[in-house]
């Protein structure tokens, strides 16, 4: 699938926890296996990946309590949080989204995970879903 900024593919799918050690027992009983944890400094979470098919799950819990995640598990409890997408060339893709008159929770692309620039899209422009866009390092034009 192409999007206005070039191919698009769904990253991965956050799933905002607790705690990594106690949430990961359920999906290695599934099967998957936890490849690594991170420190995100940026967004005072870590987080940790389970691969799935194509894709993968990403478990973030919250390294303070006055983080956005703390604050997710404050007032809607462990669950989904986001999905996201990969895009090749993020600044392209958040201009487009931009200029059709979607919120974007950050002006600039941030560091997150895995060495990526990211970018949150309010769930008012997505249906009431957080999207989160994702380019991989070495991306964009």
């Amino acid at each position: 699938m192409a999007g206005p900024a070039g191919p698009l593919r769904l990253d991965h799918v956050g799933i905002a926890v607790r705690s990594i050690a106690e949430a990961r027992r359920f999906w290695e009983a599934l099967g998957l296996h936890l490849d690594g944890e991170e420190e995100v400094a940026g967004e005072v979470v870590r987080v940790g990946f389970l691969p799935l098919g194509e894709t993968r799950l990403e478990l973030l819990e919250p390294t303070s309590p006055g983080s956005p995640i703390a604050r997710h598990l404050e007032r809607r409890g462990p669950g989904l949080h986001h999905l996201c997408v990969s895009v090749p060339d993020i600044r392209a893709a958040m201009a487009e989204l931009a200029a059709a008159g979607c919120e974007l929770l950050s002006p600039e692309p941030l560091p997150g995970a895995h060495g990526c620039l990211v970018c949150f899209i309010h769930p008012r422009s997505a249906g009431g879903v957080l999207v989160e866009l994702s380019q991989p390092p070495g991306g964009g034009r």
